[in-house]
């Protein structure tokens, strides 16, 4: 399995509560983004391709059944060609990768959002790409567990 860097939440919301100022917090987000593993050219295709974004974003995502096969454990990848995106891209895996498919469909991340205050702070065309970044991780999580179903049957 290749490693991959996902910062884990708890960071993110520790060292967003250090930084005073929108624009620090602006940069930070960018930082997140800029440390994602680079997504592979192979991945950068339509069906990871995330419709319902201004800016061009892609999430590939690699579903693990070894440690359950009813509940897998989702890992994602992603890009994006504007910084800010990567970034929030950046949370969305601190939420969301390495966690079972089932939880995922649990967890709803404008709670951390609104925490941040990043929310607030995104203009309308930024808050329907994140709401369609939520979409697809949600509907991968879906799609996961409808396969395990199958495969069972």
């Amino acid at each position: 399995m290749v490693a991959s860097f996902v910062t884990k939440l708890n960071d993110i919301l520790v060292d967003f509560e250090l930084l005073d100022d929108w624009e620090d917090r602006y940069r930070y987000v960018i930082e997140l983004g800029r440390a994602l593993d680079p997504l592979p050219d192979a991945d950068r295709n339509s069906d990871n391709k995330v419709h319902g974004c201004v800016s061009q974003v892609w999430l590939s995502t690699n579903i693990d059944r070894s440690q359950s096969e009813a509940d897998p454990t989702l890992r994602f990848s992603g890009d994006s060609d504007a910084h800010i995106v990567r970034g929030l891209i950046a949370i969305l895996f601190a939420i969301y990768s390495e966690q079972p498919a089932r939880t995922v469909l649990a967890t709803d991340p404008r709670q951390t959002f609104d925490q941040l205050g990043l929310r607030e702070h995104l203009t309308p065309q930024r808050s329907n790409g994140l709401s369609s970044m939520v979409s697809r991780i949600r509907d991968d999580a879906h799609l996961a567990i409808e396969r395990s179903r199958e495969t069972a049957n």
